[in-house]
């Protein structure tokens, strides 16, 4: 069983920043990419940054220069450092990961349950 757990959401005023976190556990053998992505109300899931085992990193256009992903391979963590936030950055924003659990099975993706981010005056 694999989970993946974030914390670090909440409010904050516009041009602030807030840190989220990410970490999977349970029965991995290993990781792959390693993502954020947000809903927005009304909108479709979109990709905010990842990290592939690589170390490469891609972001939306929307973030760049304003988030930044990180990634701890030794704990199995992903962190989003969000700076300069801006209304229309609110949506809930969830952890994935692709997870082997055995090294002979093909990965798999799995999903955290999300957590807010809401920025507003």
């Amino acid at each position: 069983q694999v989970q993946l757990v974030e914390s670090g959401g909440g409010l904050v005023q516009p041009g602030g920043s807030l840190r989220l976190s990410c970490a999977a556990s349970g029965s991995i053998a290993s990781i792959y990419t390693m993502a954020w992505y947000r809903q927005a109300p009304k909108k479709e899931r979109e990709l905010v940054a990842g990290s592939r085992s690589s170390g490469r990193t891609n972001y939306a256009d929307s973030v760049k220069g304003r988030f930044t992903i990180s990634r701890d391979n030794a704990k199995n963590t992903i962190s989003l450092q969000m700076n300069s936030l801006q209304p229309d950055d609110t949506a809930v924003y969830y952890c994935y990961a692709t997870i082997s659990t055995t090294y002979y099975e093909r990965a798999k993706d799995y999903w955290g349950q999300g957590t807010q981010v809401n920025v507003s005056s």
